[in-house]
């Protein structure tokens, strides 16, 4: 016979920042310092990520969709061309194509790995195609050596939605640097530093790419198309002067955000390391539940598990996916589902006639998945209560 089960006192949120203390002694050095907006900080933080992921280039920016929006800009995308991407991602990977006028094409997923399907992109390719979006979501990365081929062999650049894959890497590369089957096409990496994920900022992002002339466009355009490093300009080795060369955006990340990414920096190896011993925990006690499928973790990746999604194999059970959502809240266990496919969305319903068939995998696979707490301030304890609950609600619901 089974324990009984205990049910937790408080309320676990589904996620919740990891800050040591080290965050608001770097703060208070910029505000001290006189100079809290776009300046030498955000310039330490540029170099020290790009470091840490060996890429040429890196630019700070205020969000991963300022990163992508900037990223398209750079590889010159405009009115009526076609971007491929998945429907099952977060609002921003499509919306920023909208910005410039032009379609996002998309692309059903793979159902191991929640990912975009490298052998549907092909089909997908037309004339006025121009660039791949592959998101590697929860933190797996896509399969990268096909679509690196097709887009070498079609002309096309690459640009990643990695807003959840630090620090993830792909068969030996880290997400974030270049790859060689890409050729010389065009290839910019885009992070996320908002609160939930592995680092954060609060609100943030980072451009990578081993492009020096994308990277300058990047920046330039992330502060109004001013040239000559104009967020120096009040500084005493600063001018006055400056000029605008270019229609830009208001996308520049300030000194303090970047005074807490460098050190959130400092303990990236270590947060990330938590997140997946947190992974392992889950998988090790799922492991065998026939009600549960397990994410996927391929040998010729390392996950970086910004997200853990389990999905439910609901004919084992006599509840939906909702129901199994309240049931854990009820047990004080917070949850999240990742992603409404953006195809069942109201906008892309009626700009572009979606129904919900037209992707059946990202589809299916949306309505029986479920985000557990995965984030590096879990205890163990922590861990255990959700394992327990999950468990409860399995044993409890059984078809």
């Amino acid at each position: 016979m089974s324990r009984a089960f205990r049910r937790r006192s408080d309320f676990l949120p589904f996620a919740r920042p990891d800050l040591d203390g080290r965050e608001l002694d770097m703060v208070k050095e910029v505000l001290d310092s006189g100079w809290i907006t776009t300046g030498a900080v955000t310039k330490r933080l540029e170099r020290d990520f790009a470091d840490r992921i060996g890429a040429g280039y890196a630019v700070a920016v205020n969000s991963a969709t300022a990163a992508l929006h900037l990223a398209l800009e750079a590889v010159g995308l405009k009115a009526g061309d076609e971007v491929i991407t998945t429907p099952y991602t977060f609002a921003s990977t499509a919306e920023v194509v909208r910005y410039f006028d032009a379609k996002p094409r998309f692309v059903d997923i793979d159902q191991d790995t929640l990912n975009i399907d490298p052998e549907k992109i092909e089909a997908a390719i037309t004339p006025r195609t121009r660039a791949i979006i592959p998101v590697h979501i929860g933190g797996h990365p896509a399969d990268l050596d096909p679509i690196d081929e097709l887009a070498r062999s079609s002309g096309l650049a690459v640009i990643e939605d990695a807003a959840h894959a630090l620090p993830a890497v792909y068969r030996g590369t880290i997400i974030g640097q270049r790859r060689p089957a890409l050729g010389s096409n065009p290839h910019l990496v885009c992070f996320s530093f908002y609160a939930t994920k592995t680092m954060t900022t609060g609100e943030g992002g980072m451009i990578c790419t081993d492009d020096k002339s994308l990277a300058e466009r990047c920046r330039l355009m992330s502060l109004h198309g001013i040239s000559a490093n104009a967020w120096n300009r009040y500084a005493a080795e600063g001018s006055w002067y400056y000029e605008i060369v270019a229609p830009g955006f208001k996308y520049n990340l300030t000194d303090i955000a970047a005074a807490i990414g460098l050190a959130q920096l400092q303990r990236l190896d270590e947060m990330s390391t938590r997140r997946a011993q947190i992974a392992c925990r889950y998988t090790d006690a799922f492991h065998g539940v026939g009600a549960l499928k397990l994410p996927a973790d391929h040998a010729w990746v390392e996950h970086a598990w910004h997200l853990y999604p389990l999905r439910l194999e609901l004919g084992a059970l006599t509840i939906d996916r909702a129901d199994f959502v309240r049931e854990l809240k009820s047990r004080n266990i917070g949850t999240s589902v990742h992603f409404i496919p953006l195809h069942l969305h109201p906008y892309y319903r009626q700009k572009y006639g979606f129904s919900p068939d037209d992707f059946p995998v990202a589809n299916r696979e949306f309505e029986r998945e479920v985000s557990l707490p995965i984030y590096s301030r879990m205890s163990d304890d922590d861990v255990s209560d959700v394992i327990e609950a999950v468990l409860h609600v399995v044993r409890t619901f059984e078809s």
